[in-house]
C-alpha cells in the first residue's frame, strides 16, 4: 500500500513539473547593441566610511567606489549587469533615465565648503586620477562608449546637480585620448568673431542642446538655462563658471558642435 500510494505521489509531482524550456542559441540578431552608453562621474560629498554606509545602505548606489585613501582603490558595489541609483531624474541627448544605460563612477571627495570669501572647492589628487583612469579606458573600450558619453553628473542634471565640480580635470581625460577637447586655434579664432556680437539666449540654447545638454528653448537667458551654462563651463572653461554667456563660451560650443574642416590632401 505504502509503494502504491508513494508511487501516486511521485506521479503527482512529475505532473506538476514546469518542463525546461528548449532553447536554441544558434541564430544570433544583427540588431542588438550593449545595454551600457553612458559612463557618468561623481564626487560622494562625504568621507569615505560615510560614503560606503550611503552607498551600500540607502537607496543611492553606484558601480564603483573610488576611495581617497593613499593609495586609492576601486570598490566593486554594483555589478555591471545591473542598475545602480546613481543618476536620477537625467537626460543626454535623446535619452533619459541614465540609470538604466550607464555604469556610474562615484570618487571620494568632499565637494566643496562655503567660506565668507566665498564657495572653495576642493581638488582630486592625482593618485585618484591615475587609478581612475585606466577603468574608464577598459569600460570604455568594452561597450564602445563615444567619447562625448563620458559624463559628469552636473552634465546629465544641470537643474539640480554639480558634481564632479569645476576642479574635476577633465582635460586630463581628453589628454588620455578618453574625451573629445575642443582645439585652441579654432576656439581662438572663434572667440575673436563672437566677441564682437555674443549670440543671443536662442542661439545659446540650440547650440548647448546640440551638443547633448537638455536645455529650456525659452529664447532668454533664465535661470534653467545658466545653470546648463555652469555645466558646460565648469567642463570646459573651469577658471570662470558664472553661467555668463560671453564670447568664449560660444567660441568653445560652436568649436565643440561643428565638425573640424577637412584638410585638403594633393
Amino acid at each position: 500500500m505504502k509503494k502504491i500510494a508513494l508511487a501516486l505521489l511521485v506521479a503527482l509531482l512529475s505532473a506538476c513539473t514546469t518542463p525546461a524550456p528548449h532553447l536554441d542559441h544558434s541564430l544570433t540578431a544583427r540588431s542588438q547593441s550593449p545595454r551600457v552608453k553612458f559612463i557618468v562621474i561623481h564626487y560622494t560629498v562625504s568621507d569615505l566610511p560615510r560614503s560606503i554606509k550611503i552607498l551600500t545602505e540607502q537607496v543611492v548606489s553606484s558601480h564603483y567606489l573610488l576611495t581617497d585613501t593613499d593609495k586609492p582603490k576601486f570598490y566593486v558595489l554594483v555589478d555591471e549587469s545591473r542598475q545602480a541609483n546613481h543618476a536620477g531624474v537625467s537626460n543626454w541627448k535623446t535619452y533619459t533615465q541614465l540609470n538604466v544605460s550607464s555604469i556610474g563612477i562615484e570618487i571620494v571627495n568632499p565637494g566643496y565648503k562655503d567660506t565668507p570669501e566665498g564657495r572653495l572647492w576642493y581638488p582630486f589628487p592625482q593618485a585618484q586620477i591615475d587609478e581612475l583612469i585606466p577603468l574608464l579606458k577598459d569600460i570604455q573600450a568594452r561597450y564602445n562608449i563615444a567619447p562625448e558619453n563620458i559624463l559628469g553628473h552636473n552634465e546629465i542634471a544641470p537643474q539640480r546637480k554639480q558634481d564632479p565640480g569645476p576642479l574635476f580635470p577633465w582635460r586630463q581625460l581628453a589628454d588620455a585620448g578618453l574625451i573629445a577637447w575642443p582645439d585652441a586655434n579654432r576656439v581662438a579664432a572663434q572667440r575673436l568673431i563672437f566677441e564682437q556680437q555674443v549670440p543671443d539666449a536662442v542661439w545659446f540654447q540650440k547650440k548647448l542642446a546640440q551638443h547633448g545638454y537638455a536645455t529650456p528653448t525659452t529664447g532668454v537667458f533664465d535661470e534653467a538655462t545658466r545653470n546648463v551654462l555652469i555645466a558646460f563651463q565648469m567642463k570646459y572653461r573651469n577658471k570662470l563658471f558664472d553661467g555668463t554667456p560671453d564670447g568664449e563660451t560660444a567660441a568653445l560650443l560652436e568649436v565643440l558642435t561643428t565638425p573640424s574642416p577637412a584638410v585638403a590632401t594633393k
